[in-house]
Formats: C-alpha cells, sequence, structure tokens
C-alpha cells in the first residue's frame, strides 16, 4: 500500500501507522447494538465512525473482512452481571418470544443504517447464535486456571489474573487499588472479589433465555460474546477492535482478559474508541432517560427537536467532528450542519454542470492529496470537509462567470468530490424530500423553463409569482447566464 494510515491506538494511547498482521487482508471488528430499544444518535457515531474506517480501508486496497456483532442476550439490566436480561424482560412486558422482540428491533437498526448510508458489515453474528462457541471459549479459560465456579455461575478471577498479566492496561485504571477495597466482601455473594466478571450465569427459574452447560442451565456473561466471535470469525490475532469509548470499562478490558486467558495472547492489535455523542454535557444514553432515537430526529417528532433533519444531516453532523472529539447535540448545530451540506450538495451539483474551457484561472491544484493526507492521519474528516468547502469556492467561481477552469482540471475535480463525498464519506448529495426523483426533478425544471418564456415574453408578475411560491415552498432559484439553476 503506498498511502500510510495512521490511526490512535486506545491501547498504547498514541497514534501509530497501521500495519495489518496478514496484508492485504484486514480484520475488523466493531461491538454491534445491544437489540432492545430504538437506535438513538449516540448508536449511530460508531456505525458511521467505523463505516469511514472500513470503506477507506477498502480505498487503500485492503481485503477488509467487517464483524459487526448483535447482543441479543446476556445484557442485564443493572450491571454486567445483575439483574434481568433486556431482551428478556421486553418480550415478558410485551408478550412475545424473545427472538420476536430482537428481531423487531434489529429490523428497526438496519433501516436506520440504511438511511445514514452505513454499509453493511461482511459478517453479522448473534450472541444467542454463538452459544456452544462460547460455552468451549469458558471451558478454555477454566483450564487456564483464570476462573473458577461457583453455585453454577462461573467468573473471571480478575485477582490472579492481574498477578500475571495486567488487567486495567486498556482503561488505565488501578485495579491493585480496586482489589484492595473490595476484599471486605469475601462471602458476601457468589463472586470471590466484586470485580471479579461472569463469563457464564446460572438462570433463575423465572428466566426466560437459557441453554444447557456443564455448570448449569444459564446463559453467558455479556463479555464473552466479542471474544468468542471474534476470534471465531477473525481468528486468534486480528488487526482492529473498535467501539464506543464507554465501552472501555468493563467490556474491552474483560476482552482482552478473557483472550489472553484462553489462548496464552492478546488477539487485537489496534483498538480504537470513538467518542460519545452528549446533550447538554451528559452521554446520550437510554439509562439516563435523555437520548432521542433515530426516528425522531428523522421525523421532528421529539420534544427537543424544532424540525426534522434528514439522515444524510445526521451523517454530516457527526462527521463534521473528529471521531475521538466529544459532539454535543443543539438544534443550532444541526441546523448549520444542514445548511452547510446544502451548500456542498450545491456545489457538486454546479460542478458537474461545469462546462471547461481552454485554461483554469481558478486553482484546483492538490485537493487529492490534502483530503488524502487528512484521512491518512486518523480519519479527520473535519479537515476533508474543510478541503471540499475551498474547492466549492472555485466551482462558484467559475459557474458565476469569473473564472475557467480546464477540462483537465475540470475531470479532476469531478473524480476528488465523487471519491470523497460519495464513496468514502458516504453522503448522499441528492435532496432527501424526493430529489433523486427523475419526474420530481423534471417538473421543477418544467415549472422554471415555463418562468423563463414568462421573462422572455416581459411577463414579470407570472415570472415572480413562479420564483416566489417555489421560494415559500424552500426552493432556492438562482439565475444563471445559461438560465436557471435550483435547489431545495
Amino acid at each position: 500500500m503506498d498511502k500510510k494510515l495512521v490511526i490512535y491506538n486506545t491501547l498504547s494511547r498514541k497514534k501509530v501507522i497501521f500495519e495489518p498482521i496478514h496484508a492485504p487482508f484486514v480484520g475488523l471488528y466493531v461491538c454491534g447494538p445491544t437489540v432492545y430499544g430504538d437506535g438513538h444518535l449516540g448508536h449511530a457515531r460508531p456505525a458511521i465512525t467505523f463505516d469511514i474506517l472500513y470503506r477507506y480501508l477498502q480505498h487503500l486496497g485492503y481485503k477488509v473482512r467487517y464483524v459487526r456483532n448483535i447482543t441479543d442476550v446476556g445484557h442485564l439490566e443493572h450491571d454486567a452481571d445483575e439483574g434481568e436480561d433486556k431482551i428478556a424482560k421486553k418480550a415478558r412486558l410485551e408478550q412475545k418470544e424473545p427472538m420476536e422482540v430482537v428481531q423487531y428491533y434489529l429490523n428497526r437498526y438496519h433501516k436506520a443504517m440504511e438511511a445514514l448510508n452505513v454499509l453493511p458489515p461482511s459478517i453479522e453474528p448473534h450472541a444467542s447464535g454463538h452459544i456452544i462457541e462460547q460455552i468451549e471459549f469458558v471451558k478454555k479459560i477454566l483450564d487456564s486456571g483464570y476462573a473458577y465456579e461457583s453455585e453454577g455461575s462461573v467468573y473471571f478471577d480478575v485477582e490472579k489474573y492481574n498477578k500475571e498479566h495486567h488487567y486495567g492496561k486498556l482503561s488505565g485504571r488501578n485495579i491493585d487499588e480496586l482489589l484492595e477495597t473490595t476484599r471486605e466482601l469475601d462471602g458476601q455473594n457468589e463472586k470471590r472479589r466484586s470485580v471479579d466478571f461472569a463469563l457464564w450465569k446460572k438462570a433463575a427459574p423465572e428466566h426466560i433465555m437459557h441453554w444447557p452447560s456443564p455448570w448449569s442451565e444459564g446463559f453467558p456473561g455479556w463479555h464473552l460474546e466479542c471474544s468468542t466471535m471474534g476470534t471465531k470469525y477473525l481468528g486468534e490475532e486480528f488487526d482492529i477492535h473498535g467501539g464506543g469509548m464507554d465501552l472501555i470499562f468493563p467490556h474491552h478490558e474483560c476482552e482482552i482478559a478473557q483472550s489472553t486467558a484462553a489462548l496464552g495472547k492478546e488477539s487485537v492489535r489496534y483498538w480504537m474508541h470513538n467518542n460519545m455523542i452528549t446533550i447538554n454535557g451528559q452521554k446520550m444514553g437510554k439509562s439516563l432517560g435523555n437520548f432521542i432515537t433515530l426516528d425522531e430526529f428523522f421525523t421532528g417528532s421529539h420534544k427537543l427537536l424544532t424540525q426534522a433533519y434528514s439522515p444524510m444531516t445526521i451523517r454530516f453532523f457527526i462527521l463534521q467532528a473528529h471521531y475521538r472529539s466529544t459532539v454535543d447535540f443543539s438544534n443550532e448545530a444541526l441546523q448549520a450542519s444542514e445548511k452547510g451540506l446544502a451548500r456542498l450538495s450545491e456545489a457538486y451539483s454546479r460542478l458537474m454542470k461545469l462546462t471547461a474551457s481552454a485554461e483554469s484561472t481558478v486553482d484546483t491544484a492538490g485537493l487529492r492529496e490534502r483530503c488524502e493526507e487528512a484521512m491518512c492521519d486518523d480519519l479527520n474528516t473535519p479537515i476533508v470537509i474543510s478541503h471540499l468547502f475551498d474547492a466549492a469556492k472555485a466551482i462558484n467561481t467559475v459557474a458565476d462567470g469569473n473564472g475557467t477552469i480546464s477540462q483537465a482540471d475540470l475531470d479532476e475535480l469531478k473524480a476528488v468530490f465523487k471519491l470523497f463525498i460519495e464513496d468514502l464519506l458516504g453522503l448522499k448529495t441528492e435532496t432527501e424530500a424526493g430529489g433523486s426523483n427523475d419526474a420530481y426533478k423534471g417538473a421543477v425544471d418544467l415549472l422554471l423553463n415555463i418562468r423563463k418564456q414568462t421573462k422572455a415574453n416581459k411577463d414579470w408578475a407570472t415570472s415572480d409569482q413562479i420564483r416566489n411560491e417555489l421560494a415559500a415552498l424552500g426552493f432556492n432559484v438562482k439565475d444563471t447566464k445559461d438560465g436557471f439553476e435550483w435547489s431545495l
């Protein structure tokens, strides 16, 4: 690969040059949704972040196997080890089969991802479909001596593991100090230490979802599924594991410990985490009750929203910030993103209509290289977008008749805009309200051609009426030397 991709490795806490274990093959594993409720804006961020990574790795020439799991068992109500299974609770309250609940919300999630133009993963394994593999993984950890059985459940022995390895290396937590403060809990529950986590839980009689195992009728712990499915589909060692930063501890920390205990080595070379989306400085999430579902964004039906926002506005809003920075939600920020996307889309549309001249009087040289450089620098999408806006100024200069562009420069500019706007940033530039429909566009063009004729006939009243009524409907009409341009 000619271009070197630099990524931030959460484990080493620094930027590193990405070097696949088995180039040109890349194994990418991303923690997918816990399917028990409507997806919210916080769910969109990791999906879009790692969609960008997936697209760019393929652009660089790598063959990517992208695995994004579905958590449909073992995610409990109160914490990772206690409480009622969230899928089972939904099923009980709604009087449905657990897999009926899973399928309903998974369909909604897929529909939202399609609207956001998130590419589907190569493999989308369900935790409930890999119970046998998870049981085998627990056996390996028990055989290595890093787990213990207690009253039908199996727990990971964090204290023993920490003596020989480093539990807390990903999150930077001082586990020795935590262990010291929890010794007094001995004998008060099934665990030896409160920091120990469940690999297998014995199911209570009322628990709906359970499977037979050597230890009890039960179900796997939440952390186990990713270690199991990641290594099943990507091998005992693979390249990148991603997810939201809220998963660093305990989920990903536990994954490192599980894989090291079972396999004698760490499975993941690079850990990547996107930052959070917040509302008034608080993480957006179901547990805090401050979340807005993606459907509510698309329809404008939430009380915190002043209008509906298209899926591409949401995607553009997320990409305007670097994936490792926090993004704070506000209507004002989304409205600014909506206007910014409209300006970029309009420039792209004008670009496709430009005609070449003998030479260029506008400077568009080096745009591809600058955008590539930004993408190679830890997927810096805000810088890519800023470069595209700079190029949009040159496009508008030519379109307004104040400059010229050569055929070679025009062809390159068109290729670069398509590559970065459509292929890599994944932005659909047609309007969501039917702008991609040929009949819709034809009808607007017909009306504006009638207006053009009324102007030629000096029927200014009719001409102004058409323009004003289109403006009232949200159309921006601009007269040009060649006729007209419009956008919604």
